[in-house]
């Protein structure tokens, strides 16, 4: 057997993976006596609780119908006066105030909140749940973006209208567009419109780190003052992700705590530098540094895009977290889309389909490309295999075509193969040329040739074409990467064979060549 090539440099450390995997998941274990004790609670606190929530909202409904009555929501919208916003910041605050100490929450308050006039915007995080709304009644009801849908809501809907929010409408093509310009706006009003509050990262997580923010409240280059959540209580019944507990059972369990303590915390403003001002993403990048330094939790680059991933993994059979890659960063360095990534994830998916927890053994790699295990696709495997396990998970999957075997395409390495395969050089490669190349150079049986063949000539007529040949290769880059593979394997052995003396440089001549292969500029 010949040996393996050992790569020289280190994988590049900006595509290793996140410091927590999956920030979309709810994993809180409810012990016995914690659900003995939810229940005993929950017996006498849940009715209260609703009936004291069932007073408060028959008061705060009508109050809030009075504020917006006959008060525009679209068109040339101004921002409420007089009594109508003496009611909205001191009624209807007292009164939401009043609807969270029903539910048992109790607030803390830390740091000062800075006026429109100092930061316009307000970027809160991480949000986790539903119940962070009371973010919006500590800071004294400020504006907030919300979707068209959210009015309709009943009784809710009426109340999200006092709020005057800047609206998002899916139907509408430009909605992205006039959703910053009205962000915009409203920040560079010195004042007359209150503040907006923005929740940045646009999903629940776990708050186990900060994922990426979004640029929408940093696009108008105006000072954003960070406001921090924290939720910490014993048992954690307030988390709402992706997986885990509904909404329900977290309603019921957060109504059987005796108390449920949130923290708000108010952070200095970040008042942007003319660098910042013109790059956004630098913008939201260093306030998010900062929120995480100040909660103590590490940044990733997930964001709303993995979780459409997480679903669409889980429509392909496979585990949820499987669509985890780190869309901001995969996309931005990879220069991908997110249509794409769901296109290798169905590729994904074929090749994992009998395979346990969504990750790809040497096995059913060799099984999925119709060839045995051999020293070329030992050496392919290893390259996908970016952390050393043994496996290949749906991120290591899409980093490894895109960077190795994609670039193997080219029409050169592609020509150099048919003609390895045409051995009589008449522009087509009958099944006798295929079967004895394929066998002598990777030892495949007859059985998968003939499979292989068929796949590969598309119309039937018993020989491949160059043409085939190539559309076969586009739509399965791996055999591309594998060729090239075998063939620096067999020129790394001829070498050895050749001059042993010089192993030590031929080795570290192809050290160099798989190295550069794998490495993609930051």
């Amino acid at each position: 057997m010949p040996p393996q090539r050992v790569f020289a440099l280190p994988r590049q450390q900006s595509l290793l993976l996140p410091a927590v995997i999956n920030p979309f998941v709810q994993d809180t274990t409810l012990p016995r006596a914690a659900v003995i004790k939810c229940v005993l609670l929950g017996i006498f606190l849940v009715p209260v609780r609703a009936i004291l929530l069932s007073l408060v909202l028959m008061v705060t409904w009508p109050v809030a119908v009075i504020i917006t009555f006959k008060h525009p929501l679209k068109g040339a919208v101004e921002p409420m006066t007089g009594w109508r916003r003496f009611m909205c910041r001191r009624v209807m605050a007292a009164l939401g105030r009043a609807y969270y100490f029903c539910m048992g929450f109790r607030v803390v308050v830390k740091g000062k909140q800075v006026g429109s006039s100092d930061a316009p915007i307000l970027a809160v995080a991480p949000h986790s749940t539903f119940f962070d709304g009371i973010v919006c009644i500590v800071a004294g009801l400020p504006s907030t973006v919300s979707r068209v849908e959210n009015l309709a809501t009943p009784i809710f809907g009426r109340f999200v209208r006092c709020l005057q929010p800047v609206l998002v409408s899916r139907k509408d093509p430009d909605s992205r567009k006039n959703t910053i310009q009205e962000i915009t706006s409203r920040a560079k009003s010195g004042g007359h419109w209150p503040q907006v509050l923005i929740f940045p990262e646009g999903t629940c997580t776990n708050r186990s780190c900060l994922i990426t923010f979004k640029q929408g409240a940093f696009i108008p280059g105006v000072p954003v003052q960070p406001v921090i959540m924290r939720y910490p209580n014993k048992l954690d019944t307030v988390t709402w992700t992706w997986q885990g507990f509904s909404s329900r059972t977290l309603l019921l369990l957060t109504l059987s705590q005796l108390y449920t303590t949130v923290e708000i915390e108010f952070l200095s403003p970040h008042i942007p530098t003319e660098e910042e001002k013109k790059t956004p993403s630098l913008f939201a990048s260093r306030v998010r540094e900062s929120m995480a330094h100040a909660l103590g939790v590490p940044v990733t680059d997930h964001t709303y895009e993995d979780c459409r991933l997480m679903i669409s993994a889980g429509d392909l059979t496979l585990p949820m977290e499987a669509g985890l890659v780190e869309f901001t960063k995969i996309s931005r360095k990879l220069n991908l889309k997110w249509d794409n990534l769901r296109k290798e994830l169905e590729g994904f998916a074929a090749m994992a389909s009998s395979c346990k927890g969504g990750r790809i053994t040497i096995q059913e790699f060799a099984s999925f490309l119709k060839l045995p295990v051999n020293p070329a696709l030992e050496e392919l495997f290893a390259l996908f295999d970016r952390n050393r396990d043994g496996t290949i998970d749906f991120r290591e999957y899409v980093i490894g075509v895109t960077i190795l075997c994609r670039p193997a395409n080219t029409e050169d390495v592609l020509r150099m193969a048919f003609q390895l395969f045409d051995t009589d050089e008449d522009e087509r490669i009958t099944r006798e040329e295929f079967t004895a190349l394929l066998r002598s150079a990777l030892g495949v049986s007859d059985l998968n040739m003939a499979k292989l063949f068929k796949e590969i000539d598309a119309d039937g007529s018993g020989f491949i074409t160059f043409s085939e040949f190539q559309a076969f290769a586009m739509t399965h880059p791996e055999y591309a990467k594998l060729f090239t593979t075998y063939l620096e394997l067999q020129r790394y052995q001829a070498i050895q064979e050749a001059t042993p003396g010089d192993l030590e440089l031929a080795s570290s001549g192809d050290k160099q060549e798989d190295s550069t292969s794998d490495k993609k500029d930051d």
